[in-house]
């Protein structure tokens, strides 16, 4: 049986998936700097080693209210389409595999996360995972460099 290896994490009481090949690591929160201009649910920019990676607010993207970070509080630093970001997310749960066929097609109606965010729901046991679609995460912001 085909299976998804996913690092799952939480957003306020709903958890969510990616898959894991994207993840290229799972950081604490650095200082992030704000750049003026940007779209509301890109955070900042972070230095990483030298690399200067976007940041994006997942609880602003999907419309939740803000939270304050904790200790738990990570960035998730990801590789989408030869573009490397960060997604902040309010802590990291677990690494885990689902079966193919414990993934359903996304709901109509998705939770209040716009549907085309998500790529199917994930069941284990009585749990609900969200997958995500990371490429429309970023939506077009991301995916045409500017001065074209």
């Amino acid at each position: 049986m085909p299976e998804e290896q996913l690092v799952t994490f939480g957003l306020g009481s709903e958890e969510f998936g990616v898959d894991i090949m994207l993840v290229q690591e799972i950081i604490r929160i650095p200082p992030i700097t704000r750049v003026p201009k940007a779209p509301s649910f890109v955070e900042g920019v972070i230095n990483l080693r030298g690399n200067v990676i976007t940041v994006v607010s997942l609880r602003n993207r999907f419309g939740m209210e803000h939270a304050e970070e904790t200790d738990l509080s990570r960035i998730i630093v990801l590789e989408v389409n030869n573009k490397v970001f960060g997604i902040r997310v309010d802590a990291v749960t677990e690494v885990l595999r689902l079966e193919e066929d414990a993934i359903e097609p996304p709901p109509s109606v998705a939770m209040g996360v716009d549907s085309h965010y998500i790529r199917g729901v994930g069941k284990i046991g009585d749990r609900l995972l969200i997958l995500l679609d990371l490429e429309h995460i970023m939506g077009g912001e991301m995916s045409h460099e500017s001065g074209n």
